[in-house]
């Protein structure tokens, strides 16, 4: 009789790795499933011992007959119906209301033997390992469901919708003859920008800070001009100069520098390594600023930390909003660079500065104004960003006072000149 197709070529030494490692899996589950659920009055069914006799019994099941699957299937029904009786019986005479989670573990234990017999060892590694913490963070995830907003959930799942459906559906091909830019290009910087933002976001909503310039670090990664505007009103309404307040404008535009590199490099790696000085050097001049503030700081009382209200970027309205201006930057770019040339590039540059300066620095990336030379290109992207620092030293003092708020915008015009001076060497 012939060796069952599934299975054909083990040797006895393969066969016994394959089932050992498969029970070996099922003993580390069942040691975290009985850490959580042992400890309880009632115990549900599974554990150190179960487990392995599932895996070993589904394993065995499994080999009786591979092609059909039917001693397997009959098994695995039995398994189901044996849980089934068991947890509602626990439930009748008063124990915990059953949960999904238990039978679900029993089961793909069970399960764990035709794994490791049929695919690679690595599926039932992360099998294995994606069911220990699951079952390790009931209390962790359980809490975080109840502090996740439930309009939160409908709008990233409405971001998935978009990214995994929508986005496979949108031509990749230019739609005017006025620039080169594709709807996919568009959407792929729309994409890249927000999920950005969003992971910045989610950080300071749901993640305790742990220091003072913590929300300044993760404002810049979402939006150092917002963070600017915020961190001066702050500092306007307090009674006394809050240093933090201070220095954390500053921060916030030394990530900025980061982010712009980052952005860049999803979809221009050439432009990408040859900002890379540049940026990592204005990254540097700006923290080293921010680190002479801070050292020189007044102390003062401990206050709390500065709460920045920071909007969902995965909001519809935002998104329309970004499009819409990554497409006008996307022609305009185009018609100054046929119109007035290089010079007419840059003088853009320093007039989306003002604005935001993503939709600018993704066409850039992307190839919306044929004909420039990569530094070039680089250099109208740290047009852009030292003229942002204007704009936020405008807003710093604008919103916080000049006395309050001279000293970050003194750094960001400083950040600024350095900025256009490194664009000229390009």
């Amino acid at each position: 009789m012939p060796a069952p197709p599934l299975v054909k070529g083990f040797t006895p030494l393969m066969l016994a790795t394959h089932l050992g490692l498969a029970l070996a899996m099922a003993v580390f589950v069942g040691l975290a499933f009985e850490g959580v659920y042992k400890r309880e009055a009632s115990a549900p069914p599974g554990g150190i011992r179960t487990f392995p006799l599932l895996t070993l019994l589904g394993a065995l099941l499994y080999l009786l007959e591979t092609p059909s699957l039917g001693p397997f299937l009959v098994g695995l029904a039995a398994v189901a119906l044996w849980l089934f009786a068991h947890l509602r019986g626990e439930y009748a005479l008063g124990g915990n209301r059953p949960t999904l989670v238990v039978p679900a573990v029993n089961l793909l234990t069970y399960a764990f033997g035709p794994v490791a017999l049929t695919q690679p060892s690595w599926v039932l590694l992360a099998a294995a390992v994606a069911a220990v913490l699951l079952v390790e963070s009931r209390s962790p995830l359980h809490r975080l469901a109840q502090r996740v907003s439930s309009d939160e959930v409908y709008t990233l799942g409405k971001f998935l919708i978009l990214v995994g459906i929508v986005l496979p559906l949108v031509p990749d091909h230019a739609v005017v003859s006025w620039t080169p830019i594709t709807p996919l290009q568009v959407w792929l910087a729309l994409v890249a920008v927000s999920s950005l933002s969003y992971l910045s976001y989610l950080l300071q909503r749901y993640v305790p800070a742990s220091g003072a310039l913590t929300p300044s670090i993760l404002g810049g990664a979402y939006s150092s001009t917002a963070t600017t505007v915020v961190l001066a009103r702050a500092q306007r309404e307090a009674a006394t100069e809050r240093p933090e307040l201070t220095v954390g404008m500053v921060v916030a535009t030394a990530i900025m520098y980061l982010r712009i590199d980052v952005v860049v490099a999803l979809f221009n790696r050439p432009l990408a390594l040859l900002l890379l000085p540049p940026t990592a050097a204005l990254f540097g001049l700006t923290a080293a600023i921010a680190a002479v503030l801070w050292w020189r700081r007044v102390p003062a009382p401990a206050q709390a930390a500065a709460k920045l209200p920071v909007a969902n970027p995965l909001q519809l309205l935002a998104a329309v909003t970004f499009a819409a201006l990554f497409v006008a930057v996307a022609l305009a770019s185009g018609w100054v660079r046929t119109t007035f040339g290089r010079p007419g590039v840059f003088g853009l540059a320093a007039i989306s500065g003002v604005t935001d300066i993503d939709p600018f620095v993704l066409n850039l990336a992307q190839g919306s104004v044929a004909g420039m030379s990569l530094g070039s290109i680089a250099a109208a992207i740290l047009i852009a960003a030292s003229s942002n620092n204007v704009l936020k030293a405008v807003y710093a003092v604008a919103f916080g006072g000049m006395k309050a708020c001279r000293k970050p915008a003194v750094a960001l015009l400083a950040v600024a000149l350095a900025g256009v001076a490194i664009a000229l060497l390009y």
